[in-house]
């Protein structure tokens, strides 16, 4: 690899087998409630599994519905994005290439 694409994907996020990373996360200007209904759905009818944001599972901590809700939304988005499933939630989500993971609590990109 160039060293000039070397600090392409160093600037503009990860690039893997010819694609870059993509996680979909909460719109930090979306209000609570919003995302709260969004999450509701996401882990309800939407099929992600939301069971790492419980208590004393990886994703518990922070306990925010910002952070909760990142997680569910990206949660449904990697599962169902080849299904034509979308990053949108009611204008609450929104897509990174910056990878939201912390500490324990991994969120998955899928390819």
């Amino acid at each position: 690899m160039s060293k000039e694409m070397s600090v392409l994907m160093v600037i503009f996020g990860e690039f893997i087998e010819g694609q870059f990373e993509e996680w979909c996360i909460a719109d930090e200007q979306t209000p609570d409630d919003e995302l709260q209904r969004a999450m509701d759905w996401a882990c309800g009818k939407g099929g992600a599994d939301c069971s790492k944001i419980q208590m004393n599972q990886p994703c518990y901590i922070p306990n925010t519905i910002r952070d909760h809700a990142s997680y569910a939304f990206n949660d449904y988005y990697q599962k169902f994005k080849h299904k034509g499933a979308t990053c949108y939630f009611n204008a609450a989500a929104l897509i990174t290439d910056l990878d939201p993971s912390q500490h324990s609590c991994k969120f998955d990109y899928l390819p």
